[in-house]
């Protein structure tokens, strides 16, 4: 498969999977339009946690802001995806139902009970006919952001991060659970547009990081090393390789990985053949976490196995996070390409949604 071949990429992409990553500025801008209309009656002084449910694609943006915002936070962010609401959930807590489609069984069939426990509940959704969580908002007067996705023609929640992530950032921003600069805002926008112009497909693997990042990790197992503030990057590039590119991937992070995962390189012996490692750096990490990552490249190496290694640019932690998903996301969809499968499509999880009925 040729990446520079216009015509190819087009016949595999069917779903607008392009056209939604280019839109990622435009999401964000979007959705800040819309967010002007939206505001919660809960106040800030009631919460002493705040807990999400959302599954898949919908809970990668929490994941991000848990990870970025961990150091300006008032109160926890837990993200508990599933069928049952932990026993900590009381009238304290914000309990926060995610579901881009707004149909996604395992957190709505939480409702009820962290209604009963009392907790304070905001809703999640795209805003479409079909949105179970549009209705229960309607039904129980529940608040609820309704967002319009239309620069995610995709229509994969995968692809609309810009939309989740800055839909709970704005929220949780306008409730005072931090602090976030619309300058902030503005200059991630900014650079996401340029970034963006490097990795389109009219622009050629030798001039493309994207192209050549998924060229590189095509036919092996990737595995992605981040750190602290972008930890949550990596658990949404992890599950991007899966979806996009229908090819498996891990994520591992230091200096946790540093305590158990360097000794497992060695075995199976075919690790060297296998596996590849893509390391994250940044300037913004704590310092001993950036020699850590120096000492982790130079083991992984030792020991026979291909190591990438990246260095973000952006000024602030938000700005960084906002830039490796932009990479990160082209790379999946290129590796895709390679794979000679159409981006959208996720068919063992359709599949599996059907037969569990």
């Amino acid at each position: 498969m040729d990446l520079d071949n216009q015509k190819q990429i087009k016949e595999l992409d069917k779903g607008f999977v392009a056209e939604s990553i280019s839109a990622l500025p435009e999401q964000i801008s979007h959705l800040i339009e819309q967010a002007q209309e939206f505001s919660s009656p809960i106040s800030q002084e009631e919460i002493d946690s705040i807990v999400l449910n959302g599954m898949g694609g919908s809970n990668l943006g929490i994941r991000l802001i848990n990870s970025v915002m961990k150091d300006k936070l008032t109160v926890p962010i837990l993200i508990e995806p599933g069928y049952e609401v932990p026993n900590y959930v009381g009238e304290k807590t914000l309990y926060i139902i995610c579901s881009y489609s707004g149909t996604t069984e395992e957190p709505i069939s939480t409702y009820e009970e962290a209604k009963r426990r009392g907790a304070k509940i905001i809703l999640f959704s795209s805003d479409n006919q079909k949105s179970k969580l549009k209705e229960i908002a309607k039904k129980d007067n529940i608040p609820c952001f309704l967002f319009d996705p239309k620069f995610n023609p995709s229509n994969q929640p995968r692809m609309g991060l810009g939309y989740s992530v800055f839909s709970i950032i704005v929220t949780l921003n306008k409730m005072g659970f931090f602090d976030i600069e619309e300058s902030e805002i503005e200059d991630t926008i900014k650079l996401l547009k340029e970034e963006n112009e490097r990795y389109i497909p009219e622009i050629n693997l030798n001039n493309n990081l994207a192209k050549q990042i998924a060229s590189t990790i095509s036919g092996k197992i990737p595995t992605y090393i981040t750190s602290e503030f972008l930890n949550g990057n990596g658990h949404i590039m992890r599950n991007q390789t899966n979806e996009n590119g229908k090819h498996f991937a891990f994520m591992l992070d230091t200096p946790e990985l540093n305590h158990y995962s360097m000794e497992g390189l060695a075995h199976p012996k075919k690790n060297t053949e296998n596996l590849i490692f893509l390391i994250f750096n940044s300037e913004l990490y704590h310092p001993r976490v950036q020699k850590r990552n120096q000492l982790t490249e130079k083991i992984i190496k030792e020991n026979g196995i291909e190591v990438i290694s990246h260095k973000l640019v952006g000024k602030t932690k938000l700005i960084q996070a906002m830039e490796m998903l932009q990479l990160g996301t082209w790379t999946t969809y290129y590796l895709g390409i390679l794979n000679e499968v159409d981006p959208v499509k996720i068919p063992w999880v359709d599949m599996f949604k059907t037969e569990l009925g």
